[in-house]
């Protein structure tokens, strides 16, 4: 299948297999999946970094296969195995738990911190070297829980591990609309497109084609264009469009030149209110002027692309910072899955759309900057407020 036919990664319902090593999580994952897409050994630590299987399952749709390296791993690799394994459990929907009774302490504090993360949790009896029904009596009197025994070797295991994964799918998991509350069916939507040198060459970014497939979805008539094109693409126009959308950075061109009665959003700002929490990002907007020279902001790119000449994220909000705050103020810049638990050296956090990221792991990150009293904004909010109409955007 083409890549441009399969459900981006940040859309699938991701299930996550952790336990201590050696538990069974590499077993149950090929079970799961059908075919080996992990290396099962008896060799303790054979899973290092998570390993990703995206597909598709009867009931589930499209999922993400998440398995875990042991958090019981040993050594100075072993601790940054571990780290990798609780990033993977900030993106997990649903996470299997395999208990064992070689870490059974870790097992119930892991088992504790998704249920307090509000993850569902399927408890599994792993492989056990002692008695299965000692540790069975055990998590039935510290957690009030009766984990399944599932056997590998059985050909019904596979369609057990799915009726069980059905019955835990988070209640209406799939993504509301992208546009939806802003459109109805028959309106005219302009798109207006930077193509500079952050732009790929030959194809369009990914919130960007899954916009135009939602205004589709939504019985819309979608047009597109450059900042550079928007009036010729305006006069080709009857009517005004209904909805304008554009790529953050354009803002204050486009709201110049935009029609009275167009309404205006940006990618960045539609992907925040479709992922995030826009309340706490409006609130951490009200931060940005209290902001000066002494303070630190941080940049979270979820992309971990190359930095190019007119990246948004890396060039254009650090020079819009210094301008209204002034040169002195620190700016830190992280990309992929790097976040930093300590937040609180920050004045500000301030997020991009995380089209590449599912809604569970974003929410996790703000929950973070929550609990530490963090005031946290978007990209698209930002560069509203930069440009002075944050209050006339649609949201």
């Amino acid at each position: 299948m083409s890549e441009l036919n399969k459900t981006p990664s940040a859309n699938r319902l991701h299930i996550g297999f952790f336990g201590a090593r050696n538990s069974g999580k590499s077993t149950l994952v090929n079970l799961l999946a059908g075919q080996n897409v992990t290396i099962v050994s008896p060799v303790k630590g054979t899973t290092t970094d998570p390993v990703n299987k995206a597909m598709e399952l009867p009931n589930l749709g499209p999922c993400v296969l998440i398995d875990t390296a042991g958090y019981d791993d040993e050594g100075e690799l072993g601790l940054l195995r571990i780290e990798k394994t609780d990033a993977a459990a900030e993106k997990t929907d649903i996470a299997v738990l395999l208990f064992s009774d070689s870490d059974t302490d870790e097992d119930i504090k892991r088992y504790r911190a998704f249920k307090a993360n509000k993850t569902p949790v399927l408890p599994l009896i792993g492989r056990v070297s002692g008695s299965a029904e000692k540790l069975r009596a055990r998590l039935a009197s510290e957690l009030n829980i009766e984990p399944l025994s599932l056997d590998p070797s059985s050909p019904a295991t596979r369609d057990t591990l799915i009726n069980e994964l059905v019955r835990l799918m988070p209640e209406g998991f799939e993504l509301p609309s992208i546009t939806g509350a802003l459109v109805k069916a028959g309106d005219t939507v302009l798109l207006v497109m930077p193509q500079d040198a952050s732009a790929p060459k030959g194809r369009l970014i990914l919130p960007q084609v899954q916009t135009i497939r939602d205004l589709l979805d939504n019985r819309c008539t979608v047009i597109g264009c450059t900042p550079e094109g928007m009036e010729n693409a305006l006069s080709a126009l009857k009517e005004p469009p209904s909805l304008i959308i554009t790529d953050s950075q354009a803002f204050g061109e486009v709201y110049e030149k935009k029609p009275e009665g167009s309404r205006l959003t940006s990618f960045s700002v539609l992907f925040a209110v479709l992922k995030g929490d826009m309340d706490y990002y409006m609130e951490g907007a009200k931060i940005i002027p209290q902001l000066t020279e002494n303070s630190r902001v941080l940049i979270a790119e979820c992309c971990s692309h190359a930095p190019q000449a007119e990246d948004i994220g890396r060039v254009k909000i650090p020079k819009l910072l210094r301008k209204l705050v002034g040169d002195g103020i620190k700016i830190d810049i992280l990309g992929g899955t790097d976040f930093p638990e300590d937040l609180t050296p920050y004045a500000l956090v301030i997020q991009c759309g995380a089209c590449m990221f599912n809604r569970k792991y974003v929410l996790s990150r703000i929950d973070r900057a929550k609990r530490q009293r963090v005031p946290m904004t978007n990209y698209g909010i930002f560069l509203a407020y930069a440009n002075g109409i944050l209050e006339k955007i649609s949201l």
